[in-house]
């Protein structure tokens, strides 16, 4: 039994895992943060009436949803060599998932009742406070579900960040491997600090989910 796990293995091991973790709530934290308010803002612009503007947003959306993340760290992180890697972290995460919580804002601003947008029509309300007071409330009230599930989505793919040399947790699980000759213990302890950070938000998003519903 010594030979595949050790106690003393593990607990070397996991301070550095707690470090990996706090980058990897770090950078799910302020991804998310990004692609909240990049995802609204998307969804907005592709309700305008020109086509000249949605058709390149629409394009640009789709092209950033059919590539890999990590593709899309690595080619940023090349083309832009002067910010850090935990930066280009923070903004392609933001930015790709912005591009998937663009759908599920669509959506809940569709949800909103074509009553609420003539009640606000027959209150001579300005467009802008009709949006503010009315419409976003709602939409954003039943999106929160789908919100909540791509910041699990996100807080998973995490990892993918080793691409552009940034030490979260998976990373420092495998350094810790490569220079003890032992990954059991490090890589199954990333496992359980994975699960017992998704699966309470996940039973919570199913929860709000439920109320809201």
């Amino acid at each position: 039994m010594n030979d595949i796990w050790s106690w003393q293995r593990a607990a070397d091991v996991l301070p550095l895992l707690l470090e990996g973790f706090r980058i990897t709530v770090l950078a799910t934290v302020v991804g998310m943060a990004i692609a909240s308010v990049l995802g609204l803002l998307v969804a907005l612009v592709r309700r305008a009436p020109s086509r000249w503007v949605t058709l390149p947003v629409g394009f640009l959306v789709e092209f950033i949803r059919s590539t890999p993340l990590v593709v899309q760290l690595v080619f940023v992180y090349l083309l832009v060599p002067g910010l850090s890697s935990l930066t280009i972290g923070f903004l392609v995460l933001g930015v790709h998932y912005a591009t998937y919580m663009s759908e599920v804002y669509r959506a809940g601003i569709d949800a909103v009742p074509r009553g609420q947008w003539e009640a606000a029509t027959a209150l001579n309300l300005p467009r802008a406070r009709t949006w503010r007071a009315v419409v976003l409330p709602q939409a954003i009230r039943k999106t929160l579900p789908g919100l909540g599930n791509y910041a699990i989505s996100m807080f998973k793919e995490t990892p993918f960040l080793f691409a552009i040399g940034v030490v979260e947790m998976f990373t420092a699980a495998q350094q810790y491997g490569s220079s003890n000759y032992a990954y059991t213990e490090a890589i199954t302890m990333v496992g359980i600090l994975f699960l017992a950070a998704s699966y309470p938000t996940s039973v919570l998003v199913r929860r709000l989910e439920t109320r809201l519903a």
